[in-house]
């Protein structure tokens, strides 16, 4: 055991992946419906390694949090920006609500309690589950006229604060929104998302994951008289509201492709994609159905594609898909990283991502007319990345002095806003700047975990008697932080904007930054429609409650 703990302490790289392993074991269990998720499990195994007494360089955890902070800004920069315009208005002014009450109540309640600057980071970091504060606050502590000890107890402060407010934050909001909101609104969530579904055009069983190749199938008819002298075009707008296509036709021994002005011939064997349950409906009208092999091999291509041309965005999918949706299939609709449900009535946003199947050709048309046709590859633009963080911690490092508190986005926060700027130019001009999901994934989840695991390797041999100083008065502060501003901000949204209820919910947990919370709303509406008031806030929400860190130092130092 000996040469084990000697090991890891004169060999802090490896102290560093013992805390992400233990962590993210830890972060998957489970208790009933809660788990401490990867972030918080990676604090307590980062404070548990630290009791042997690891130093790790400072420059590692700057680093990681750079690339989370970049990645962050890379996934909601389109909807941060689309979130400034008229049509998410009530969305944004609903974000600005809840996060200001949030630094208002944060604030008040670090006075009333009487709290460090890094203990009221902490507790608003935990409170609002957003890890970024105690990377802009600390970064703020940092350059303080302190002296290193004085520095170095309010940095360990923020993780203990962070780890006890983020149980309440966590879980109380979570209850909150998706168990007693709803029973303080008088709303009953599935009836209100069913009413939202018929509106957007979507059924209950669309909303949720859709095992797309069940629900779309590709069959072989004999044509007939009803069907003879008839283009490929007159029959498949027959079908209208639902879609159908006609892929290709055998004639005799030859298989063609099936052009719009193709005539159907009587005896004909075509090839038609259709919903399962359009297919087997009493509606249909082909009943010589054929097995045909050859013709059935339809080659299939799926890809994903960016929407950037200003044409397609802000219109709704049923006339986007009218013009150019020939022969194509949705399988999916990416907005700021999430899946959202989609239908006839769904409005494309500049930066969305579709997932498109259909014959390859058709697929190809399909994307350049939608914007960008991504091809398959794994390769990160590390150019954009480097450059992206370096023009953001340049802008970062101008520092402002108000009285003897240098004030400044600091090179981190810099790296947030330029990975907006950097993830809206990507969603416009898509030829650049590619991070691939896996990437992403790394960039955004382990980022920001050796990022929280070297905060609790450093606060390790000081945290647990500081748990023991401010524990049980963080419990109380954390439940009044945490709740007070997602009350008002309920409030303000139902009473003062009109918001819909299941809209309000998705955007509270957005503001919030509590994504648990959106999960807990989705499973007791029965339906992902809560998505739709989720990703502007979200996008918005992290930038504010991000900037708050600084700002919580100097009111509260």
């Amino acid at each position: 055991m000996d040469w084990f703990v000697t090991s890891i302490r004169e060999n802090p790289e490896l102290a560093v992946f013992l805390t992400l392993a233990i962590g993210f074991a830890i972060g998957r269990l489970r208790f009933g419906g809660f788990s401490l998720g990867n972030v918080v499990g990676t604090l307590l195994a980062g404070v548990v390694v630290g009791q042997i007494g690891v130093k790790v360089d400072p420059l590692v955890k700057v680093v990681f949090f750079d690339l989370f902070l970049f990645a962050t800004g890379y996934k909601v920069g389109p909807q941060f920006f689309r979130g400034l315009g008229r049509s998410t208005l009530s969305q944004g002014f609903l974000t600005v609500v809840l996060c200001v009450t949030s630094l208002v109540t944060t604030v008040a309640a670090a006075k009333v309690m009487g709290y460090d600057c890094g203990t009221a980071a902490g507790l608003m970091a935990g409170a609002f589950t957003e890890s970024t504060v105690i990377g802009t606050a600390g970064n703020t502590i940092s350059r303080l006229d302190l002296s290193e000890a004085e520095k170095a107890r309010l940095l360990n402060n923020i993780p203990v604060a962070y780890a006890v407010s983020y149980l309440v934050g966590t879980g109380f909001v979570v209850w909150l929104l998706s168990s007693l909101a709803p029973r303080l609104l008088r709303i009953d969530l599935k009836a209100e998302s069913r009413k939202l579904e018929g509106r957007a055009g979507d059924s209950a069983g669309q909303a949720k994951a859709r095992p797309a190749s069940r629900e779309w199938d590709v069959r072989a008819y004999r044509v007939g008289e009803a069907l003879a002298g008839r283009t490929v075009a007159e029959v498949e707008g027959s079908f209208a509201p639902d879609r159908v296509f006609l892929q290709r036709i055998r004639r005799g021994a030859e298989i063609r492709e099936a052009a719009a002005g193709t005539v159907l011939e009587r005896g004909d064997v075509a090839a038609f994609v259709a919903r399962r349950p359009v297919l087997l409906s009493g509606r249909w009208p082909l009943r010589d159905e054929v097995e045909d092999a050859e013709l059935l091999a339809v080659p299939l291509a799926t890809r994903d594609v960016v929407i950037t041309r200003k044409d397609v965005a802000n219109r709704r999918l049923a006339e986007v898909a009218e013009e150019y949706g020939r022969g194509i299939v949705l399988l999916k609709l990416v907005r700021a990283g999430e899946e959202i449900p989609f239908g006839p009535g769904t409005v494309l946003n500049r930066g969305d991502l579709l997932r498109l199947v259909g014959a390859a050709a058709d697929v190809e048309r399909t994307g350049k007319a939608l914007g960008y046709l991504e091809r398959p590859s794994s390769e990160t633009d590390i150019i954009f990345v480097g450059f992206g963080i370096l023009v953001g911690g340049l802008l970062g490092a101008l520092t402002l002095h108000v009285g003897d508190l240098p004030l400044s986005l600091t090179a981190s926060g810099g790296a947030l806003i330029m990975g907006l700027v950097f993830g809206w130019l990507r969603s416009v001009r898509p030829t650049f700047g590619r991070i691939p999901e896996p990437a992403l994934w790394v960039f955004d989840t382990l980022g920001l975990a050796v990022f929280i695991g070297v905060v609790g390797l450093q606060a390790g041999p000081t945290f647990v008697a500081g748990l023991r100083s401010t524990g049980a008065s963080l419990l109380v502060a954390g439940f009044v932080v945490a709740t007070i501003p997602h009350i008002a901000a309920l409030l303000f949204g139902r009473y003062v904007l009109k918001m819909n209820p299941l809209i309000l919910l998705g955007a509270c947990a957005g503001a919030g930054t509590v994504t648990a919370a959106l999960r807990a709303i989705q499973d007791e509406a029965g339906s992902k429609v809560p998505v739709l008031g989720y990703t502007v806030p979200y996008a918005i929400g992290n930038i504010l409650l991000t900037a708050w860190g600084p700002v919580i130092v100097m009111l509260t130092r």
